[in-house]
């Protein structure tokens, strides 16, 4: 069927097959409903090729100002407005884990290769992943099941570890007098700023994972350097972005819309610099992987970068809403290939909480709101390339 991306570069495209994730759901049984709508070529939330926004946060369908997150905009939506069971989204940057946060959603965002991402549009070649939007750890767990494994058409699945029981994993576990308790002792690492500017969610979180049996907390302090490597060299994801599309950037640059700036800034992204980010990249993993994670099994992340430059495996779930009844989620972040860790966590909170069971107030029909005439905003170039995903 037409894969346009949202993109008018891909008006007229359809594919000859499936993509293999969607394959193998449909070959396991699955359903597929249709297509959510993305941002412009994966850059930020839904909106026209020209920036207006179109699709918005099912808990706040009135005001389209409300960030339902991107670019995974309307597969997350779909599923929060229980229009769907579970979809797939896509993340290079946070496009998994930030509108499941932002929709009341469990996303998973597997380690890089763990999902093959043959017969998706690329975007960034060592940082883009396939992984389920869900309504909870189970949910997500039956859907990565499926789509994860080696796939001959993807040469980042092959020779990787053996895909976990995922949906064991998932299963909450019992004491004898029938209690939650974890699958197996994890500790838990906590930055000092997660969630700083939501404190509540926060205190309410760390005491409800602090009482469940086999859980301890762990106060986390990150490198001096960790702005630089995930802030400054992060920009190197830009230039792996344009490199597809160079292509189109010479025939006719408007077709890439409200996200051109994007393309036009990793054009300007010399080799010396390129090489020079892939350096830090790999002194961040030896940070992370031999620094932080040395401290802990599991990670509260502060935002998706870090684990998104280096292909670790994150998990979104629910954990409250804020003052405007918008919904407040946490990621945590885990070692490569130890999804299943993830999902332990994930479905033990899940299994003394009820944040992931709330669903929004159904909308008003489409005609009362046709009748309100609701005014969409329009993002700018340079608000798309500052957000973007």
């Amino acid at each position: 069927m037409p894969t346009r991306c949202n993109s008018s570069i891909f008006e007229d495209f359809v594919p000859d097959e499936d993509a293999t994730a969607v394959a193998r759901l449909k070959a396991a049984g699955a359903i597929v409903l249709g297509k959510g709508q993305m941002g412009p070529l994966a850059t930020t939330r839904a909106t026209k090729p020209n920036g207006t926004v179109t699709t918005v946060n099912a808990w706040t369908p009135g005001d389209p100002g409300v960030d339902p997150g991107g670019s995974s905009t309307g597969p997350a939506c779909s599923v929060a407005g229980r229009m769907a069971a579970s979809s797939i989204g896509t993340q290079t940057g946070g496009s998994i884990v930030l509108p499941s946060n932002q929709q009341n959603l469990t996303g998973l965002k597997p380690t890089m290769g763990r999902v093959s991402i043959h017969g998706v549009i690329p975007l960034s070649f060592t940082r883009d992943h396939s992984g389920p939007l869900a309504r909870d750890a189970m949910d997500a767990a039956l859907m990565l099941q499926v789509m994860a494994g080696p796939d001959a058409k993807d040469p980042r699945t092959l020779g990787l570890p053996a895909v976990p029981d995922l949906v064991r994993a998932a299963t909450p576990v019992l004491s004898r007098g029938g209690a939650v308790r974890m699958r197996r002792a994890t500790r838990i690492g906590v930055p000092s700023d997660f969630l700083a500017a939501q404190k509540e969610p926060r205190t309410a979180l760390l005491n409800q994972l602090d009482a469940i049996p086999g859980v301890v907390l762990a106060d986390i302090a990150y490198p001096a350097d960790r702005t630089l490597l995930t802030g400054t060299f992060n920009a190197a994801r830009l230039a792996e972005r344009t490199e597809p599309f160079r292509h189109w950037l010479r025939e006719d640059p408007a077709k890439f819309g409200v996200s051109l700036l994007s393309w036009l800034q990793g054009l300007m992204l010399s080799g010396d610099e390129w090489i020079t980010a892939q350096r830090a990249k790999n002194h961040l993993l030896r940070e992370v992987l031999d620094g932080l994670m040395n401290r802990c099994d599991v990670l509260l992340q502060t935002g998706p970068v870090p684990f998104d430059i280096l292909g670790l495996p994150e998990i979104a779930f629910p954990i409250g809403f804020d003052a405007g009844g918008v919904p407040v989620g946490a990621i945590l972040g885990g070692q490569p290939y130890e999804e299943d860790r993830l999902l332990e966590v994930a479905a033990a909170y899940q299994a003394v909480t009820d944040w992931h069971t709330r669903r929004p107030t159904d909308p008003v029909p489409a005609a009362a709101r046709l009748r309100a005439a609701i005014a969409r905003p329009r993002l700018s170039a340079e608000e798309v390339a500052t957000s973007s995903a």
